[in-house]
């Protein structure tokens, strides 16, 4: 497990583009996702799921990535969506307060419509 372990792979989905991390993200690979959703942005797609379900580990350099991201897709009518079916990891979105910031989901597939997810998602959209 080095620390550049990490695998990043995107695929649309109605519209939607969806990137697919698998690894950790710490303050060695966040760069890396920034980039890719940098590109995303820049090839004209404005509403992004990062999926996070095979990611163990988040740490705060990589949150702040996602943060800023998602400020910067909201600027231009976009969106930043997640999913997370990870307890750890939704839980450390709930401490942290950012599962009120993003609309978290627990499958592509409900992040993509924009429905469902967890019920703090529910209770808010």
């Amino acid at each position: 497990m080095g620390p550049m372990n990490l695998i990043i792979s995107n695929s649309t989905t109605d519209e939607v583009y969806v990137i697919h991390v698998d690894g950790e993200l710490d303050v060695y690979t966040a760069p890396r996702l920034k980039e890719a959703i940098a590109e995303a942005t820049s090839q004209g797609h404005n509403l992004l799921v990062v999926d996070l379900t095979q990611v163990e580990f988040i740490d705060s350099t990589a949150l702040g990535v996602l943060v800023g991201s998602l400020r910067r897709l909201r600027a231009i009518e976009g969106d930043l969506r997640l999913v997370v079916d990870d307890a750890h990891l939704a839980k450390m979105f709930r401490i942290t307060g950012f599962d009120g910031m993003f609309s978290i989901h627990s499958s592509v597939e409900e992040a993509v419509v924009g429905q469902g997810g967890d019920a703090t998602a529910a209770s808010r959209d």
